[in-house]
Parts: structure tokens; sequence; C-alpha cells
């Protein structure tokens, strides 16, 4: 019982120690985790909440599709995938055989064009002389008309005097005979003369119609600006891009990409035949999340890393667009949000970023590459 005694006073005075020591640990946590809390939250007001991140972005370009604009087969192809190209290079040539026949054919067309109407020039000073001659010719006839027209009044009146003088014998019968005849004559002649004032007018209005009618085919123009040669002309230069177009040509720098084709396909104008990838003209698509994009404006700057380079490559870009719909909006087989089976899902906006032409020749990019992107949006 004594030594019970001795040992109680030791165990009541260590107690108070105890609770003292995990109150001080209390207190040293808490100001540890409020000074995490005030550093963040520093960290976010300062720094972090004007930035906004995603590795959701990829590399893409404006890749150019290169179809045939003539139909024909192929004889020579002069790239593989992968290679690189400059625009204007040859890609691949088609037989050209049809295609210079059809320009030879169009020339040929072309001078027979302009011959022809030269020919209407020529025709019309001898055209304007036909009308003058049949104009010449009607008024000759119209003067035989008048005159068989008195020869016919003075032997009517000749054969009638002498008719009434045949009642009393004063004339005889031979020369009312005669008289009958000459008015006969001079009627025939009459209707003769008649008949060729008509056709006298009938050649002069044809004359005058086919001097119209040349007329309206050379009026305002030239040899060179007459519609039939324009025409001639328009064929044989379709004919001669035609011959130009079965050598096909890169439109502009980059890398040759899916060449579907072979060596003695038969192709038809648009049969799509390769790519051409500009990757000199690279971007990048970044799709951020609907609730990043409140401060999100064109023209901020952006820094990038590739996961082809690492970390140890940073590019610097700038936003120059926004997309016009999420990514959702514009699938196949869009999401029917009005269907009563609706689950809010947080979308993503394509944010199109160019890149620094230097940094992208020293370091270059694939389509398609992942990319990881930070956009300062202090910048309003």
């Amino acid at each position: 019982m004594t030594a019970q005694t001795e040992t109680l006073p030791t165990t009541t005075l260590e107690n108070p120690a105890a609770p003292m020591a995990r109150k001080k640990l209390f207190l040293m946590l808490g100001g540890a985790i409020a000074a995490a809390a005030l550093a963040y939250g520093s960290y976010w007001t300062l720094v972090a909440s004007h930035y906004v991140s995603t590795d959701n972005a990829y590399v893409a370009t404006e890749i150019a599709q290169v179809t045939a604009e003539v139909p024909g087969t192929v004889q020579r192809v002069a790239v593989v995938d992968t290679q690189k190209v400059k625009k204007g290079d040859v890609l691949l040539q088609l037989d050209d055989k049809d295609a210079k026949l059809a320009l030879a054919q169009a020339e040929a067309d072309l001078s027979r064009a302009q011959r022809r109407v030269e020919g209407y020039f020529a025709n019309d000073e001898s055209l304007a002389a036909q009308v003058q001659a049949r104009s010449a010719e009607q008024a000759r006839a119209a003067a035989q008309l008048v005159s068989a027209k008195s020869d016919l009044e003075r032997a009517r009146l000749d054969f009638n005097r002498r008719q009434a003088l045949a009642h009393n014998g004063s004339v005889s019968g031979e020369e009312l005979s005669n008289a009958s005849n000459a008015l006969s004559v001079a009627e025939a002649a009459f209707h003769a003369a008649e008949a060729g004032a008509r056709q006298s007018e009938a050649n002069y209005r044809a004359a005058q119609g086919a001097l119209k009618n040349n007329q309206a085919l050379i009026a305002d123009t030239t040899v060179a600006s007459n519609p039939e040669v324009q025409q001639a002309r328009a064929r044989r230069d379709q004919a001669r891009l035609d011959l130009e177009r079965t050598v096909i040509r890169a439109p502009v720098d980059g890398v040759v990409a899916k060449r579907q084709v072979q060596l003695g396909q038969r192709v038809q104008a648009g049969t799509p035949l390769l790519s051409v990838a500009p990757l000199q003209l690279a971007h990048v698509d970044a799709n951020f999340k609907e609730v990043q994009l409140e401060k999100v404006r064109i023209g901020q700057p952006v820094k990038l890393s590739s996961d082809l380079y690492g970390d140890s490559v940073e590019y610097h870009g700038k936003v120059v667009g926004l997309s016009g719909g999420s990514g959702s909006s514009f699938a196949v087989i869009p999401a029917q949000n009005a269907t009563g089976n609706w689950i809010k899902v947080v979308q993503r906006l394509p944010v199109r970023i160019a890149l620094d032409a230097a940094e992208l020749r020293a370091h270059p990019l694939s389509v398609g590459l992942s990319m990881n992107v930070t956009i300062d949006t202090r910048e309003h």
C-alpha cells in the first residue's frame, strides 16, 4: 500500500503536460493549413486565375486535297508519301495525247472562224454594191413600167378610135386588126414590165436583207472581238488549259500524305489523288471546357509544349479564333438534348491557336500530335 501511494503523485504530476502538447500540435497543424490556404489563395488570385490550360489539344493544318481536273491515264507518279514538295513541283502526269489532239482541233477551229469573220467584213462592201445595183435595176424597171403603161394607153386609145370609125367604113378591117394586135402587144409588154418591176423590188429587198444580215454579224466588232472568233478562242484556251492540267503540280509547300494514285490508273475529273500537308502553316486546335472560356479572347498569348519534344521545347502563339460550335454540335450523329433521357455533360469548344513561324521551323510538328496549352487571360 505504501508503494502505491508513492507512485500516484508522480502520475498526477505528468498528466497536465500531455494535453498541452497535443494542443500545441493542433495549433501548429492549423497554422500550417491556414498558411497553405493563404498561399494557395494568393497564388490563385495573383497567378493561377489568369491562366487556363488543357492537354486536349492537337496540331492541325489546312490540308490541300489534290484531285484530277481532267480525265486521263496516270503516266507517271513523281512523289511518295512523306516526301517534301515545293509549290509548283510536279506530283504526277496524265497521258496527254488526247489533250494535244483536242488542242490542235481547237486551234484549227479558231483559224477557220477568223477567216470566216474576215469574209464577213469583205462581203460588207460587196453586198452594199449589190444593194446599189438592185436599186438601179428597180429604178430602171419602174421607168420601163411607166413606158409600157404609156404605150398601153396609146395603143388602147388608137384601137378605140379605129373601132369607132370602123362602123361607118372609114377604117378598114385590116387596120382595125393591126390596132387590136398592137393593143395586145402593148398589154403584154405592160404586164411584163409589171413583173419586172416586182422582180426588181424583190431583188432589192433581198440584197438589203443580205446586207443587214452581214452587218449584224460584224456590228460594233473587229475580227478579234467578233463573238464567233471569241468563242473559238475560248475553246482553244480551254483545250490548252486541259493540256496543262495533265501535269498535276503541288498547290502549296508541304509534305505528301495519303497518296492513293497508282501508275496506269484511269482517273476521272474530281478523283482524289493525294494530299499535301503544309506543316509550315500548322496551328493548334485546343479543346477547352466551356467553363474555362469566360476570359479567353482573340489575341491573348499562349504557351505550348508538345509530347514529341517534351517540356524542353516551348512554343509561343496567340489565340486567333474560337469555333462557332462545340465538337458535339458538328458530330455525324449530334446529341439529342431535347429528349427526356438527358444528362448534362460539360462541353468543349475548339480554340484555334497560331504558332510562331520561327519556332515551328526550328522544331517542326506533324498533324495530329498532342499539345499542352496554357492561355494567359490577363490581356482582355
